[in-house]
């Protein structure tokens, strides 16, 4: 990456629950290499430890508890306006964005996926890789479409799976990529556009 001058895009990052992502996107955003100024935190659970890392970064957090989807998007959606966000980073988001709502925000929404795709889309990667005794696994980020896990690639990073990991180990070994893979993502997506 390299230090890249001009106005940083407002970003909104939604979580679901204890935000290591977030934490290391909030690292990133204060680098000299950053593209991105994480002014929003969207989560559904008043108890995401996540939003912590918020407050300790002064950052505005905003909870939705999404008892009626078209409502709860209508409210968030005010509040992305309201921050003039430009990109939507999901970081273990748990709610799926309708297609309305899609639609509607017209710029970036990407997504961390702790997997290969397009293989083991939806919830429980690490069970069935383990499961299916696969060679590799690894995180991708992409963009979010309407059909789950399913939008354009942006980046993948692959990681060889042991004969001795279970999922507690697979999981922290990903996630460790993971805060690696989510910034270079950004940066190539947002030093395209």
């Amino acid at each position: 990456m390299e230090k890249l001058t001009g106005k940083k895009s407002n970003t909104a990052v939604f979580i679901s629950g204890r935000g290591s992502n977030l934490k290391s996107l909030i690292k990133y955003s204060k680098s000299k290499y950053s593209l991105i100024k994480i002014k929003l935190v969207v989560s559904n659970t008043i108890n995401a430890k996540g939003l912590n890392y918020a407050k300790k970064s002064k950052i505005k957090y905003y909870i939705n508890n999404y008892k009626n989807i078209a409502v709860s998007e209508k409210q968030i959606f005010k509040q992305l306006s309201r921050f003039k966000i430009d990109l939507i980073c999901l970081a273990g988001f748990m709610k799926i964005l309708s297609e309305k709502f899609i639609k509607k925000f017209k710029k970036p929404i990407l997504n961390i996926h702790p997997s290969l795709l397009p293989k083991y889309k939806g919830l429980n990667t690490h069970e069935r890789v383990l499961k299916n005794n696969e060679k590799y696994s690894g995180s991708t980020v992409h963009l979010v479409t309407p059909k789950l896990d399913s939008g354009k690639i942006i980046l993948q990073k692959k990681i060889k799976v042991l004969k001795s990991d279970n999922v507690k180990i697979l999981e922290k070994k990903i996630l460790k990529i993971e805060h690696k893979l989510y910034p270079e993502a950004i940066y190539k997506i947002l030093s395209n556009l």
